[in-house]
């Protein structure tokens, strides 16, 4: 199998072109992909997780893992701009750190995370929809239902980039309804007496509670996969972050607050897998229950479909600089890459033979690290992005302070999830040391010199 090119020689747009080769993303449908990759499975499986830890400080826990994702949403606003490719952070990685074991480490652990999100989606898309099925009580079926949505929402994504981002448009229009009136009818009809500081955890348990819900925010990152496909990238994925973002952020607010004003502590705790449903059914009647089940469903779905979408992106591009076999850049059906292919069949190995109840942790804390590294990389290319040195720094101090109070909970209290996501980096950086000796690639590394020459060179090409 030959080597791949260096990254630093592929074009700025190498991707696997989209049908009829047109760009068909617009500014709403790249936001759908943003609001749709965040407003998934996470505010809905772990909110009772993170009440657990933050207590009735919870919406501050939500506020912080949101102004981390904001600050953060900068690098991606300003790299993706100036380096507009369906891979996103794979592109940002390689040309910032060099093409090398560590970016290639990186850009494998990324994507890994993708994986455990995606099965944690389909996960929780299959747990909602049987409970609209009580008597049907086989223990293979949920898996069944959850690799079945995986299957789904990849024959949605072989259509290409136009379907997904249709497809989103309707899922998170639902979803973004049902989280609306929940959140507005609740903070209505609220008891402000459950927000009371007495019920509040201590700083640390509410920065560990920030922690685990940054899951709820890391898909904003699958807005830059998508543009290789916006028409004005320049100007549209950066609308598309903040908006998708802010938007998100509010809305968790008022959900947070919402269920706070109507449950206490005790009783989220005691409903922890479907708090939300329990705290609607206390102002929305008998039927309350079963619409924000209905809302799980849709933002399970709309999660599941863009982070597929993104995740087979990162795989193609992976592939495309060499850090995986050549294989899984190349085009099927004349529109998908083989890399969803690989992305689908290790989602359904997590979804059919591993229990991931516990993984939620792991999710947060890569995605933190991974986050991070993007940020560094933006620093060595801030030249060609105009980037600010002081908001690049604030977002690596943010996610790295996040992370560190994350990681130190998880060693206390989920040893296994602490040294499973530890252990991934070693793993993932082993396989890529492993596959470039095996090739006989060349590992090259960039100075910051030579990083802002070739970026300088993308951007005038």
């Amino acid at each position: 199998m030959p080597p791949h090119a260096p990254a630093s020689t592929a074009t700025t747009t190498g991707a696997p072109p989209t049908p009829g080769g047109n760009k068909q993303l617009g500014l709403f449908s790249a936001i759908a992909i943003g609001i749709g990759g965040m407003v998934g499975g996470g505010v809905y499986a772990i909110f009772g997780a993170a009440a657990h830890v933050a207590g009735s400080a919870l919406w501050l826990s939500f506020l912080l893992g949101g102004v981390v994702a904001l600050a953060t949403s900068y690098n991606y606003a300003r790299l993706g701009s100036c380096f507009p490719t369906k891979g996103g952070a794979v592109e940002f990685l390689v040309r910032g750190l060099g093409d090398g074991v560590v970016c290639g480490g990186l850009n494998i652990y990324m994507w890994v995370g993708y994986v455990i999100a995606l099965a944690m989606y389909a996960a929780g898309f299959a747990g909602y929809l049987m409970t609209f099925l009580p008597h049907l009580q086989s223990p293979w079926l949920p898996k069944a239902v959850a690799a079945g949505a995986v299957l789904l929402f990849a024959g949605v994504n072989v259509l290409g980039a136009a379907s997904v981002g249709r497809s989103e448009l309707i899922t998170v229009a639902v979803n973004l309804g049902v989280l609306t009136v929940f959140a507005v009818w609740g903070c209505a009809t609220a008891d402000w007496k459950g927000l009371s500081t007495s019920g509040w955890a201590p700083a640390t348990g509410i920065m560990f509670g920030g922690g685990m819900l940054f899951i709820a925010y890391e898909g904003f990152g699958l807005v830059a996969n998508a543009a290789g496909d916006m028409a004005d990238p320049a100007r549209t994925l950066p609308k598309a972050l903040y908006v998708s973002v802010c938007s998100v952020f509010v809305v968790y607010l008022g959900v947070s607050l919402a269920v706070l004003g109507h449950l206490s502590l005790p009783a989220i705790d005691a409903a922890r897998d479907y708090a939300l449903s329990e705290a609607a059914g206390t102002f929305m009647g008998a039927n309350g229950f079963t619409f924000i089940a209905v809302g799980a469903l849709f933002a399970t779905a709309a999660a599941l479909n863009a982070t597929l979408f993104g995740a087979a992106n990162v795989c193609y591009m992976i592939a495309r600089d060499g850090e995986l076999p050549a294989v899984f850049d190349r085009m099927m059906w004349k529109r998908a890459p083989e890399g969803l292919v690989l992305t689908t069949a290790l989602v359904l190995v997590f979804v059919l033979f591993f229990d991931l109840s516990s993984v939620a942790m792991m999710g947060s804390g890569a995605f933190l690290f991974i986050y991070a590294a993007v940020a560094a990389s933006h620093l060595r290319l801030r030249a060609a992005t105009k980037g600010n040195p002081a908001l690049i720094w604030l977002s690596i101090l943010l996610c790295l302070a996040l992370l560190s109070v994350l990681g130190q909970n998880m060693f206390v209290h989920s040893p296994p999830a602490f040294w499973t996501m530890l252990g991934l980096l070693p793993v993932c950086f082993g396989l890529e040391w492993i596959y470039r000796r095996i090739t006989g690639r060349t590992i090259m590394a960039a100075s910051p010199a030579t990083a802002d020459a070739q970026a300088r060179k993308a951007v005038s090409g």
